[in-house]
């Protein structure tokens, strides 16, 4: 096992539990050679700090696994990291209203670049890199041994180009007839795990979509921007939203969205659904000077479409001006963001620049972050890369 020394400015992270080895913060990473090949990290004494894997992700490349020098990273270890990530998602398991969440969730349940997914009965694992993959037979293996399951799926993220890699998801078990309906605080989601990098619903958004089908949707002419599959849409309709638009680029999105409706009894004609560029309907809604009760915004960290490249860390208030001048007065905007660039400090600099260049007041009501199964190390909130405030124009 290769032995790599971490440089003095990162050491105070990595001692308060930072898993993350980052590519600048060693000496000689020129000693590693092949993904998933284990390494110890030591100080400039050479005191031992952890054992790690060497998994290329993002701006790491590798993750501290144990900080314990006698600790193996053998079928025990993995056994043991996965039952108690199972042990703190009890209160899921119990519930019959919420049959899908996260079971694993990568540094936070001490393995990164590992998430595990579980929906109804079926496990979807997401691998992050390479160096995790290699630990592919360990990790089915726990799953085996600590839980009963109809089938088990996966998702391979870390392809050279930074794009899916196209595959059968199917790893073993009985394979699922898609979709299958899993529930969600009693709302009801299609679901295919075997088609592509996406599912059908964003598990991280629990919460903020049960925040709109417990209040903000009632009676609410609601927009639903960048909407996906429309998931967002359904809370507000049967949060008790009078109408609702749902608007994204991508073609599928229509079949995807009046799927959505149609398995929670929502006649998906009485719903308005856009298949277009959002910035193109923010200018067909002004023209037409409509307002919405409910404005929602969950755009992608990055997208390109013929006429605008959008990246949410420069271009968020620009977004959220467009969304300001088809809010009504008193109306609600749900500004969401997945990008772990930057915290929610800076993400209320984006909103504040909004609302002082449109000349308009607002105040934040609610704010959100990752669910409780998706969990995280407090101590370092750029793991917590959800962002979500619910924000109303006071005029």
């Amino acid at each position: 096992m290769e032995t790599l020394r971490v440089k003095p400015e990162f050491l105070a992270d990595i001692k308060r539990g930072y898993s993350l080895i980052h590519k600048d913060a060693v000496t000689n990473r020129h000693y590693l050679e092949t993904e998933g090949e284990l390494f110890e990290v030591v100080d400039q004494f050479n005191r031992f700090l952890g054992k790690a894997y060497y998994g290329i992700q993002n701006k790491g490349i590798g993750w501290i696994l144990s900080t314990h020098e006698e600790e193996a990273i053998d079928q025990e270890f993995f056994n043991k990291k996965i039952a108690y990530a199972l042990k703190q998602r009890d209160s899921f398991f119990n519930d019959s209203n919420t049959t899908a969440f996260r079971v694993f969730n990568g540094e936070g349940d001490g393995i990164g670049g590992l998430s595990i997914d579980y929906f109804d009965g079926y496990f979807m694992i997401s691998w992050y890199s390479k160096g995790i993959y290699q630990f592919r037979d360990q990790i089915i293996a726990s799953l085996d041994i600590l839980t009963n399951y109809k089938a088990i799926y996966e998702k391979k993220r870390f392809d050279e180009q930074g794009t899916y890699v196209d595959q059968d998801d199917f790893v073993k078990g009985t394979p699922g007839v898609f979709p299958i309906i899993i529930r969600e605080n009693g709302m009801k989601f299609a679901v295919d795990l075997n088609d592509g990098a996406m599912t059908g619903i964003f598990l991280d958004q629990r919460d903020v979509r049960k925040a709109i089908y417990d209040t903000y949707g009632k009676d609410t002419n609601t927009l639903n921007t960048f909407s996906y599959t429309g998931a967002f849409s359904v809370a507000a309709v049967l949060g008790g939203a009078r109408e609702t638009t749902s608007v994204d680029l991508a073609k599928r999105s229509l079949a995807k969205t009046i799927e959505q409706f149609s398995v929670n009894g929502i006649d998906y004609e009485a719903q308005d659904i856009k298949v277009m560029d959002v910035f193109n309907y923010f200018k067909f809604a002004q023209k037409h000077d409509m307002k919405f009760d409910l404005v929602v915004l969950d755009p992608p960290s990055f997208a390109r479409s013929k006429k605008l490249t959008f990246s949410t860390a420069k271009d968020y208030p620009m977004l959220l001006e467009e969304a300001i001048s088809v809010t009504a007065k008193n109306g609600i905007i749900v500004a969401s963001t997945n990008n772990a660039s930057f915290g929610m400090k800076k993400f209320k600099t984006f909103i504040d620049k909004a609302f002082k260049d449109t000349n308009t007041k607002y105040k934040i009501v609610e704010t959100f972050g990752l669910p409780k199964d998706f969990k995280v190390n407090r101590d370092f909130p750029e793991f917590n890369y959800l962002k979500v405030c619910f924000i109303q124009k006071l005029k």
